[in-house]
């Protein structure tokens, strides 16, 4: 029998007993409007069963389930079945419920009178800490809406930063897939938006997602290697659409479609280039196939960076340009050398069948995908930045690109220290920038630090562009001791990231540098991947 008011909390676990107590504590923490706590024991094999001995059953009620389901989906509708309150609102062991969470979503949706309410989210980067909202331009304001009326609703796949009214699911019939496909919150996210009439969205967090990427057994989010999960995610994707075209809104078949092309497929691109060549032509041809059945108007109404770099794998058989691909694909994109076409019809390269960059010419010069590599010297404490500012087709000149500042910023989010570069020009044109920066300065409150190094461009038409530094070879990467009176000793180390981006560690003090030598003892005794 369904309880008069509340919430339920379903929390599901699959062998996370470390993570686990942590999760139902941040349920239970919630304060009265939690009437009970459901976890489900999707058939641990670890000792789950005696670590949830430890709570009283009138709080936490536990569903053991004698088969493991290989998914999330059949999980959370066995907690769903189970729970007794009239909301509910799901979570993950090795996640936790921000304070105050629960009640700020209950009272966001008992006052919209509403399908549901939604929040933010944020991704914590474990044991860094280091944290990311996840698309927090879904949840700068409180509001009620339709995703009618609000079709970029269609970003946010997540179930778990949702509190739903538990008599709207039983009306829809909605439930997660219960197979053992991955992304199964697509499905569920996309008919809940489809179903709503109305759904209330607050600014507070109200979901920690915490991201273990050193875990023994990755979550599914983090399993790009596997050419399944691929798969799995086009399958998804498909059904949500698929549920966007029922609702009779080609707006909604449009913003499902604008997802996939400006995340999903630049998510993937990113490493691509990184994947061994079976994995490459498996994952290009399923890609090609997806790209095919989209709409014109949601191609064309994407980024112009997603719209190339869609047109590339739709319109190649085999892959090419995959490293090139990757920097398009990145946050923000950059459009690496060589430039082939013209100013007036410029294309992706000289290769047919020719691929046009459309939409160039429209693009403001803040929203240029710029490129700019960098060679680094390091002498005692000072590094030295020789920025190479690639010419789109001429773009910059024309702008007139009139300042240059160097921006590293700390690898947690917390610090930001700015540089001034001078401004130079070739006998060729070539756009050239110095900038010196301290090494000492990089200091942060910790011995050991990492910093992105970022340019800001400023153009005579006002425009402002920051662009993530590319990292040139040379001999100024790697470590570089550096003798310091007041702490002993400096290690400073430019490095070129996975994805070619420029990057700066700092060891600062002795305890700095046996932490490098800690982390890199690790790196070479951690057992290899098969």
């Amino acid at each position: 029998m369904v309880a008069h008011d509340g919430v339920s909390i379903v929390l599901i676990t699959y062998n996370d007993m470390a993570h686990l107590p942590a999760a139902v504590e941040s349920a239970l923490a919630q304060g009265d409007v939690v009437r009970e706590v459901v976890v489900v024991d999707d058939a641990s094999t670890d000792e789950t069963p005696q670590v949830l001995s430890r709570w009283p059953r009138d709080k936490v009620r536990v569903v053991r389930r004698t088969v493991n389901s290989g998914g999330c989906g059949a999980p959370r509708n066995d907690g769903t079945a189970f729970a007794q309150s009239p909301w509910i609102m799901y979570l993950d062991s090795d996640d936790v419920l921000p304070p105050g969470a629960v009640a700020a979503l209950h009272k966001a949706a008992v006052a919209g009178d509403v399908d549901f309410a939604a929040g933010l989210c944020v991704r914590r980067e474990l044991p860094e800490g280091r944290e990311v909202p996840w698309q927090p331009q879904l949840f700068t304001e409180a509001g009620v809406f339709s995703a009618a009326l609000r079709p970029e609703t269609l970003w946010d796949t997540l179930s778990v930063n949702k509190l739903y009214r538990r008599a709207f699911l039983d009306r829809n019939k909605i439930q997660f897939a219960d197979d053992d496909a991955h992304y199964e919150d697509f499905g569920f996210t996309a008919e809940v938006y489809a179903a709503a009439t109305r759904f209330a969205v607050i600014p507070d967090r109200v979901y920690t997602w915490n991201v273990r990427r050193k875990a023994v057994v990755q979550s599914i989010s983090l399993r790009r290697d596997e050419l399944r999960n691929w798969r799995d995610r086009l399958a998804a994707h498909s059904r949500v659409t698929a549920t966007m075209r029922e609702t009779g809104t080609q707006k909604l078949v449009e913003a499902s479609e604008r997802k996939f092309l400006e995340h999903d497929l630049l998510l993937y691109l990113r490493d691509l280039h990184r994947r061994p060549a079976e994995y490459r032509q498996g994952w290009w041809t399923a890609a090609r196939e997806h790209l095919m059945g989209f709409e014109r108007a949601s191609v064309m109404g994407a980024t112009a960076t997603a719209r190339w770099a869609a047109s590339v794998v739709a319109l190649r058989e085999e892959p090419t340009g995959l490293e090139r691909l990757a920097e398009l694909a990145a946050d923000p994109p950059r459009l690496t050398p060589p430039y082939a076409g013209t100013a007036a019809e410029p294309l992706w390269d000289d290769s047919p069948p020719g691929i046009a960059l459309s939409g160039f010419a429209g693009l403001t010069t803040g929203r240029l995908p710029i490129n700019i590599e960098a060679q680094v010297a390091v002498a005692g404490h000072r590094m030295t930045l020789d920025l190479y500012v690639a010419d789109l087709y001429g773009r910059l000149a024309r702008a007139g690109l009139r300042g240059c500042d160097i921006v590293l910023r700390d690898r947690l989010g917390r610090f930001e220290r700015e540089r001034p570069a001078t401004l130079g020009q070739d006998a060729d044109g070539i756009l050239r920038a110095r900038a010196v920066v301290d090494g000492a300065a990089l200091r942060g409150t910790d011995v050991f630090s990492t910093w992105d190094v970022w340019a800001r461009l400023s153009f005579d038409d006002g425009a402002i562009s920051t662009v993530r530094v590319r990292a040139a070879g040379g001999a100024g990467l790697g470590r570089h001791l550096v003798p310091d009176l007041r702490r002993a000793v400096l290690l400073v180390q430019p490095y070129r990231t996975a994805n070619h981006s420029l990057a700066v560690r700092v060891a600062d003090g002795p305890r700095g540098a046996a932490a490098v030598a800690s982390a890199r003892f690790r790196r070479r005794g951690a057992p290899k991947k098969s």
